[in-house]
């Protein structure tokens, strides 16, 4: 038989900063509704397929037959070496490695545990990559709470975590939700420079910066460039005002940490980028999601800026 303490300090081993476990059933009517109005406000901007597959995304074991489980993991990216100041700005989660590789292997790993206590192991890992409610999830397991920047908030240690999920065939024992929260702290509300975050954990993606210099794939909106504050790839800005984040403390992984190459990226150097500099300096790395024209399109907002 395998126990939910067994597998939290065998993750642990794996370098996996929490762990937790829930059950795997319909998400709470609370937050359908929430997710409905998000899709139908909109808010999703041009990333289609946050509107596809609702009916998976809503109920887990819809989307892993025979799922009875979800393990929720958290790893730490939060960097002990940072960028220049002047330089134009990189969101911490993209200075190493791509994390749904690093973070997979390390699930995959935890999965193949499991399965050498438990033979009759069935399930899949997930990192960011389907259409899971992560967040929720990790919510619902006692990692963390959900703040009103959107994002998953660890007590006494931050943001700055990527998340992982193990949807199974196991029953387990579960963990109780945190009853944490904000309190009557606005500061990512009030910080965040094109006022995406609409109302308490609900953003507007159009409007974030992350989406307009990552996910869109067209021209940066006009509105947009002149908030960017120098915010070239993605953007931290409501986490780094997060006064949980004074928690936060450099123990990320080998794979995350930024290149010497990477940290050279002056305005300059980024803009005389060749391609085979870009394919070479971002080689396994999450930035190539924008690819080398999307940093090229975000070099010019951030010029027209500086005009």
């Amino acid at each position: 038989m395998v126990t939910s303490i067994q597998i939290k300090e065998y993750a642990y081993s794996l370098g996996f900063d929490a762990c937790g476990v829930c059950e795997a059933e319909e998400v709470d009517l609370e937050n359908q509704r929430g997710y409905k109005d998000w899709i139908s406000s909109s808010f999703h901007a041009n990333m289609e397929y946050m509107n596809r597959n609702a009916e998976k995304r809503l109920n887990p074991t819809v989307l892993v037959e025979g799922a009875r489980s979800i393990i929720c993991v958290a790893l730490n990216y939060y960097p002990e070496v940072k960028q220049p100041e002047d330089h134009p700005q990189f969101a911490y989660y993209a200075y190493g490695k791509d994390y749904h590789d690093v973070v997979k292997a390390k699930l995959q790993m935890l999965y193949d545990y499991i399965k050498s206590l438990n033979p009759e192991l069935e399930g899949r890992c997930f990192v960011d990559t389907a259409p899971v409610l992560e967040r929720y999830w990790a919510a619902k397991a006692g990692i963390g709470f959900i703040g009103k920047n959107s994002l998953l908030i660890i007590p006494k240690k931050g943001s700055y975590f990527f998340l992982g999920e193990l949807i199974l065939n196991l029953e387990l024992d579960y963990d109780i939700p945190l009853s944490n929260s904000c309190g009557n702290c606005t500061r990512c509300i009030d910080a965040c420079p094109t006022s995406a975050i609409v109302t308490p954990k609900v953003i507007n993606a159009k409007k974030c910066i992350s989406y307009q210099t990552i996910e869109n794939k067209g021209e940066i909106d006009e509105d947009i460039i002149p908030n960017l504050n120098n915010r070239f790839y993605g953007c931290d800005i409501c986490q780094q005002v997060c006064p949980y984040n004074r928690y936060a403390r450099s123990l990320s992984a080998e794979e995350f940490k930024p290149s010497d190459a990477f940290l050279g990226l002056s305005f300059d150097r980024l803009n005389s980028l060749s391609v085979e500099e870009y394919q070479s300096i971002f080689k396994g790395s999450a930035v190539k999601r924008a690819k080398y024209t999307g940093l090229k399109r975000n070099l010019e907002a951030l010029r027209a800026n500086r005009k």
